[in-house]
C-alpha cells in the first residue's frame, strides 16, 4: 500500500458522508450540525492527541469510529507507523466507504432531497 493510499480512501468517506449531510440539511445552515456535534467527538475520540490504547475500551478488539482508522493511515503514510493493524485500518475504511455510498445510491434513487 502506498502513502496515497490513505487519502484517496479517507476524501472518499468524507464525500460519501459530505452527500449525505447535504441531501438532509434544509438550509445552509443545517449544514454544519454534523461536523460540530458529529465529527468533532469522533475527531477527539480518534487518537488524533493521544494514543489510540487509552481510547479503547477493554474487552473491545475494534471501535466503530472512522476518524481512529482515517488517522492511522494517515499518521502510517506520513511516520510509517500505526496504533492499529494498517491492513485492518483500510479494511475498515473500505467498509465504511462502501456503506456511504450505497446509502447515497439509495437516497439519489429514492429522490430525497430533490428540489423540483
Amino acid at each position: 500500500m502506498g502513502n496515497g493510499d490513505g487519502c484517496i480512501t479517507d476524501s472518499d468517506s468524507v464525500f460519501a458522508g459530505g452527500f449525505i449531510n447535504a441531501v438532509f440539511a434544509n438550509s445552509f445552515d443545517d449544514v454544519s450540525i454534523i461536523p460540530t456535534f458529529v465529527l468533532t467527538p469522533l475527531t477527539y475520540l480518534g487518537a488524533c492527541f493521544i494514543p489510540s490504547a487509552c481510547c479503547q475500551s477493554s474487552g473491545r478488539g475494534f471501535q466503530l469510529n472512522p476518524i481512529l482508522y482515517m488517522v492511522n493511515t494517515f499518521r502510517f503514510g506520513i511516520l510509517g507507523v500505526s496504533d492499529i493493524d494498517i491492513v485492518f485500518a483500510f479494511s475498515m475504511i473500505i467498509v465504511f466507504i462502501l456503506v456511504l455510498f450505497a446509502y447515497s445510491l439509495h437516497l439519489l434513487s429514492s429522490g430525497r432531497g430533490i428540489r423540483h
